[in-house]
């Protein structure tokens, strides 16, 4: 038997909005400028550079985090404080590995001390869903402050508000040693719409232990129906009233129609 257009009509109401209510929509946060791209050029957080969306707490001897352009970290210059000249060990300057260019296509990377004035490079995400899953994807490396020597072992740490601290595998960089670059992810849950990203470096010995960061994406994962809080939003219950409606006004008719051929 054929099938109304009108109840074909409201069906497909009614599936849109079960396939918003299973699926969740997708909430807006503010997270920005995860590859470092809008920036005040080398240099040190706090002292004589930025990168927009981010920031290290406290003055500029809180931290040893530096922000470095693709092929600069083992080049002159880029100025700490009280403008000395600061670089990783490289092909240019002595050191056995070229520091290659973050996999992920970004321009800059973050350069942070993991035994020296350790404090996070964070960022505030506004705009995100209690109750919600996140995912925190970026790409890391280890290097070593020039002209130090000895082999380290480094981390990241990577939390999201008071969640725990999440750290990627431990590993060992040689003496003026380049790793290369290695990709991790972790997945948060938001207790609130608010909360800090940050990222934190870890090396065993003084030394200078730098971990690199770079490449990073932050994006909310898609809601499964098994998940607590899968309830469809005002709008869609709107679409499913309305589909609803719909799919009784075509009951309706066809009754109209039996009766009538009845009359007949």
């Amino acid at each position: 038997m054929a099938i109304p257009v009108n109840m074909k009509l409201a069906s497909a109401i009614v599936a849109i909005g079960l396939a918003s209510s299973v699926g969740g929509a997708a909430h807006a946060n503010s997270f920005t400028n995860g590859y470092f791209s809008s920036n005040g050029g080398n240099g040190q957080f706090n002292y004589n550079t930025y990168a927009t969306g981010w920031y290290v707490p406290g003055d500029s001897l809180s931290s040893y985090t530096f922000l470095f352009a693709n092929g600069s970290a083992d080049t002159c210059c880029t100025y700490g404080v009280n403008n000395n000249v600061f670089e990783l060990w490289g092909v240019n300057n002595g050191g056995p590995d070229q520091i290659t260019a973050p996999p992920g296509g970004g321009a800059y990377f973050i350069g942070q001390d993991g035994d020296f004035r350790t404090e996070p490079i964070e960022q505030d995400i506004t705009g995100l869903a209690i109750g919600m899953t996140y995912t925190v994807d970026f790409d890391y490396a280890f290097s070593q402050q020039q002209p130090f020597l000895g082999a380290t072992l480094q981390n990241w740490g990577v939390s999201l508000g008071d969640s725990v601290v999440q750290y990627t595998p431990t590993g060992t960089n040689p003496s003026h040693g380049f790793t290369g670059w290695f990709n991790d992810s972790f997945s948060f849950v938001a207790d609130n719409t608010a909360e800090t990203l940050s990222f934190v470096a870890w090396g065993n010995l003084p030394v200078p232990p730098f971990a690199l960061l770079a490449d990073v994406t932050f994006s909310q994962e898609p809601q499964t129906p098994d998940l607590p809080g899968a309830v469809p939003e005002p709008a869609t219950w709107a679409l499913m009233g309305l589909g609803f409606a719909g799919l009784g006004f075509a009951a309706y008719r066809r009754r109209q129609g039996k009766d009538s051929a009845l009359k007949a």
